[in-house]
């Protein structure tokens, strides 16, 4: 063994091992995960990154199922999985340690080849839906907002498929993330919940386990501070970024324009100052939404479902 395999040998026993289980197969709002792990952000601070996808068991878990099971330790989930945790049978406790986006960069999409032109419009159509905790009556509120009925039809298509249902016509509308599916797909309508009265919250957040988050402190700061540097990177550096995702992408999402992509989310990721900060505001006013509307009956505070740390 030479002096120099002796050094990394000896170098990996010094980094403690992390996994962080994605919410999607790897997209732009993954960038900075895998930015970290290429070029050394993370190894820096002494931790070794293990990126998790759903494609690794087709979407058999969630992210924060992964937690809960000790599959992973930090994972990406909608502010929605948070409350679906706490309420549930056995309550888990999760915690939203930082966002990736600072304000809300997903709509309900149709395409243009639909004679849907607004909420309401979806009143005996079609919608493909991911199952997830609240999604369904989010969809239907939103009709409701609009001045329709929220009579769609709710289908339930495989999860990794869900956006193929869309492409291929085979039902009329479902959610998306603007930055990834509304640079695939030019021609799609969008309604933003926003426009029709729903404070959405943020969506994804980076979430661990209370037990995490009180025994390895040191070691959650430093995740939080690479993955910090490495969005920023991504941000001033946009080719080679781009670059470093495409290797990880899914062979059907290699045509996306990922510099259009990226260049789409900047404004969305926020910069140094802000960048991964949730405002406390924006998570009440969801919460006390879900409850005003009785989509949620249990009643929470900030506090039960955020730790701030400063990264």
């Amino acid at each position: 063994m030479t002096y120099l395999k002796q050094i990394e040998k000896i170098m990996k026993k010094n980094f403690n091992v992390y996994s962080i289980a994605l919410d999607w197969t790897p997209n732009v709002n993954h960038i900075g995960f895998i930015v970290g792990k290429e070029k050394g952000f993370y190894k820096e601070l002494g931790i070794d990154l293990v990126i998790q996808t759903p494609a690794e068991d087709d979407y058999k878990y969630s992210p924060a199922k992964k937690i809960e099971l000790g599959i992973s330790d930090f994972g990406l989930c909608p502010t929605e999985s948070l409350i679906s945790f706490r309420t549930k049978k056995n309550p888990f406790k999760l915690y939203a340690l930082a966002t990736i986006f600072n304000k809300d960069i997903s709509a309900i999409a149709v395409t243009d080849k639909k004679n849907i032109k607004r909420p309401c419009d979806l009143d005996g159509k079609s919608y493909a839906s991911y199952g997830a905790r609240y999604e369904d009556l989010i969809v239907k509120q939103l009709i409701k907002n609009d001045g329709g009925i929220g009579n769609i039809k709710i289908h339930y298509p495989k999860r990794l498929g869900v956006w193929n249902t869309i492409k291929e016509n085979k039902y009329d509308s479902t959610w998306i993330f603007m930055n990834w599916e509304g640079i695939e797909v030019s021609n799609l309508r969008l309604f933003k919940l926003k426009d029709f009265n729903i404070p959405y919250s943020y969506s994804p957040l980076i979430v661990a386990s209370s037990k995490l988050i009180n025994d390895k402190k040191d070691d959650v700061l430093s995740f939080l501070k690479a993955t910090k540097k490495a969005y920023l990177y991504a941000i001033n550096n946009i080719d080679e970024s781009a670059k470093l995702l495409f290797k990880y992408l899914p062979e059907a999402d290699k045509q996306i324009d990922l510099k259009k992509a990226l260049n789409f989310s900047i404004d969305y990721f926020g910069y140094a100052e802000n960048f991964g900060k949730i405002e406390t505001g924006v998570l009440a006013r969801f919460l006390k939404w879900l409850n005003t509307n009785e989509l949620e009956k249990k009643t929470f505070n900030v506090n039960d479902l955020y730790i701030e740390l400063d990264f």
